[in-house]
């Protein structure tokens, strides 16, 4: 077994085990969003490491080329797809997260607390400072 080989099979193994641990934050998850996550993380992470490590197998020939697309296409349109999801549900009011501290979007797009009705507020001792402001000098 040549050392590309063995690199090969351990990106695939690492990839696997991504798959694996992704399809768990689909079960284990609580909402929408957090499922979301996992899932564009299973497909970028670990069908990538997948494909790299197949790409390790194949050599320099017509198979890698188009194993190198694949791996390319994959890594461009899965964030984005998840992207995509989690706007349209935030965009169409779907909850935060489960239970009665829920955040769910108010009608001028700010979020607000579910079961006050009250918009939430950032806490301004946390905000970054302004960078139009200027220390004294």
């Amino acid at each position: 077994m040549s050392p590309l080989e063995l690199v090969g099979g351990l990106m695939v193994l690492a990839g696997v085990f991504f798959c694996i641990v992704g399809a768990v934050g689909l079960l284990r998850f609580p909402d929408f969003y957090t499922r979301t996550h996992a899932a564009s993380i299973t497909d970028t992470l670990g069908a990538g490491l997948v494909l790299w490590g197949l790409l390790f197998y194949a050599g320099p020939s017509l198979e890698a080329v188009k194993l190198l697309m694949v791996a390319i296409l994959i890594l461009i349109t899965s964030p984005t797809a998840g992207h995509a999801l989690v706007k349209a549900a935030y965009a169409n009011g779907l909850a935060w997260t489960r239970g009665e501290d829920a955040l769910v979007p108010a009608q001028d797009d700010r979020p607000v607390r579910a079961r006050s009705l009250e918009p939430v507020v950032p806490n301004p001792e946390l905000m970054p400072a302004a960078s139009g402001e200027e220390g004294s000098s």
